[in-house]
C-alpha cells in the first residue's frame, strides 16, 4: 500500500526544509527534534474503563504499558460530554463554540465545522508534515465538511458510527470514504482503522507525520469483531441502534471492543518499533467523552455520556514519548482536549501569529509532559446545548471548584474534598458561586459576544 505524495505535501516538504524546522531548546544547549505524533482517540470510553485506571474486566496491557511506561492523566477533560463538540475542540485548540458545534452532529449535510477553520494538520503542514485520520469522523457530512478539506492528506473515514461489519448508517446509508468519496470494503471497523494506520506509518517513515486513529469503538452499535452484522442499506435503523444483540451481551460486546482497541494499539506500536520510528514518536491516547454507564465504568465519578458532571467529560489520558517523558510519571494538571493543538504545535518547533490566526484556547503542555512543570492557573469553561432533549447546562471549573449548572438546578462543589459530587455548597459559600458565575458570564461574553 502506498500513499502518494501529492504535489501540495512536496511543496510543504520543500518549504520546511529551506525555511527549517525548528528545533525545541529548553536550556542551552538542549534540543529536541520535532517529534511524529500519534493521537489515539478511543469513543465513548469513561475514566474507568482501562486496566490502567482500575478496571479489573478490561484486558488492555498494550495501553497500560504505554502508561506505565510514560504519563497518565488524572484530571484530563473532554472539551464536551458528546462527540462533536469535542472533536471540534481537539482540532482547532479552541472552545468548540467558536465552530458553532454544541452538540453531536447528526445524519445532516447542513452542520459541520467551517472549513475556514485552522486545525492541527494545517498547523504542522508549516513544519513538513503530513497528515492522516483514519475512523470516526463526526465533524459535518464526510464530503461536504470532510478531512482532507480541513488539512489531512489522507483519510478513511466514516460520518457517524456505522455497523461494524456491513458499515451502514443508522439512515440506512453506506458510511466508509476514502478521501471524502464513498468507498466501500470488507472488514470490521476497528481491523480497518489498523490496517490503515500502520501502513500510513510504513509508507511515510522519513516525513515528519501527524496521524490520528479515531477510532469507532466502543461507540454502539455493540458489536464485537465475531458479533453478527446487523444494517443493511435502504432502511431506518434508529430503533435499533444499539446493534443485533440482546441488551444482556451489550457489557460482553463494550469489552470485547475495548479489547480489540487495545490490540490495535499493540500493533500500532510495533509498526512504529519495526521502522525505527518509536523513540520520535509521541503517542497520545484519550476518549471524546465519558462512557455510558450502563455499559462502561466513569468510576469513581458521578454522571455519564451527555452530563457535565464528572463522569461526562472527565477521561483518560496517557502520553508516551520514549526518552523524553519519563516512565511511571502521574499528572495531577487540570487539562482538557482543547489543550493538545498548542501542545503539538509546540513540539512542532511552530510559533503562532494571533495576528494571522484565531488565537488557541487552550494551553500548551509541552513543559508539563517534558520538564513536569505546572500549568498556569485558569478556569475552564463547558456549555452544552443538546436540541435532541431540549436541555442547556453548564459548568466552570477554578482550581478545587467546580459550578455546575444542570437540570434547573445549580451545584457547587470543591473537588479537592468532594470529587465525586456528592456535596452541594451552593447554600453554603454564595460568594464563591458568585465569583464562578461571573467567571462564566465572562467567557460567555468573549466567545459569543455581548
Amino acid at each position: 500500500m502506498h500513499w502518494r505524495m501529492s504535489s501540495a505535501i512536496v511543496h510543504r516538504l520543500l518549504i520546511a526544509l529551506l525555511v527549517g524546522i525548528n528545533a525545541i531548546t529548553w536550556a542551552p544547549g538542549q534540543e529536541l527534534d520535532p517529534p511524529n505524533f500519534v493521537l489515539i482517540v478511543i469513543d465513548d470510553i469513561g475514566y474507568g474503563d482501562l486496566g490502567i485506571y482500575g478496571n479489573k474486566t478490561h484486558n488492555t496491557p498494550n495501553i497500560d504499558q504505554l502508561g506505565t511506561e510514560g504519563m497518565i492523566f488524572t484530571d484530563f477533560h473532554s472539551n464536551g460530554a458528546v462527540c462533536s463538540p469535542t472533536r471540534a475542540a481537539l482540532m482547532t485548540g479552541q472552545y468548540q463554540q467558536r465552530t458553532n458545534v454544541e452538540h453531536a452532529i447528526g445524519f445532516t449535510m447542513d452542520e459541520g465545522m467551517p472549513l475556514h477553520k485552522r486545525t492541527i494538520p494545517e498547523y504542522l503542514s508549516d513544519a513538513g508534515y503530513i497528515s492522516a485520520v483514519f475512523g470516526k469522523w463526526h465533524l459535518g457530512h464526510v464530503s461536504l465538511f470532510g478531512p482532507n478539506d480541513q488539512g489531512f492528506d489522507v483519510s478513511y473515514t466514516s460520518n457517524n458510527t456505522p455497523d461494524y461489519h456491513t458499515h451502514i448508517s443508522r439512515i440506512g446509508e453506506t458510511d466508509w470514504y476514502k478521501d471524502q468519496q464513498l468507498k466501500d470494503e470488507p472488514g470490521y471497523l476497528t481491523h480497518l482503522v489498523t490496517k490503515y494506520s500502520t501502513a500510513f506509518i510504513k509508507e511515510t517513515r522519513g516525513q515528519p507525520f501527524f496521524l490520528f486513529i479515531s477510532h469507532l469503538a466502543a461507540h454502539f452499535p455493540f458489536q464485537g469483531p465475531d458479533d453478527p452484522a446487523h444494517r443493511t442499506e435502504g432502511k431506518i435503523w434508529h430503533q435499533s441502534k444499539y446493534g443485533p444483540l440482546p441488551e444482556s451481551e451489550y457489557k460482553r460486546a463494550y469489552k470485547d471492543m475495548i479489547e480489540a482497541v487495545d490490540e490495535s494499539v499493540g500493533e500500532v506500536v510495533q509498526a512504529l518499533e519495526e521502522t525505527g520510528l518509536r523513540d520520535n514518536t509521541l503517542i497520545f491516547i484519550t476518549s471524546d467523552n465519558g462512557a455510558y454507564s450502563w455499559v462502561g465504568s466513569n468510576e469513581p465519578y458521578r454522571g455519564e455520556k451527555g452530563s457535565l458532571f464528572e463522569g461526562g467529560h472527565r477521561v483518560p489520558a496517557i502520553a508516551n514519548w520514549p526518552g523524553h517523558i519519563p516512565a511511571g510519571m502521574v499528572c495531577h494538571e487540570t487539562t482538557m482536549t482543547m489543550d493538545l493543538a498548542p501542545t503539538f504545535v509546540a513540539l512542532a518547533g511552530l510559533s503562532v501569529d494571533p495576528a494571522n490566526s484565531d488565537p488557541f484556547d487552550g494551553a500548551d503542555l509541552s513543559h508539563v509532559l517534558l520538564k513536569e512543570e505546572p500549568l498556569k492557573e485558569r478556569p475552564l469553561i463547558w456549555h452544552f446545548k443538546n436540541p435532541y432533549v431540549n436541555s442547556f447546562a453548564y459548568a466552570v471549573r477554578d482550581k478545587d471548584w467546580k459550578l455546575l449548572m444542570e437540570g434547573d438546578t445549580k451545584y457547587l462543589f470543591n473537588l479537592r474534598m468532594d470529587s465525586m459530587e456528592q456535596s452541594n455548597l451552593i447554600t453554603q459559600y454564595p460568594e464563591r458561586a458568585k465569583e464562578m458565575e461571573r467567571l462564566y458570564e465572562g467567557w460567555e461574553s468573549s466567545v459569543f459576544g455581548d
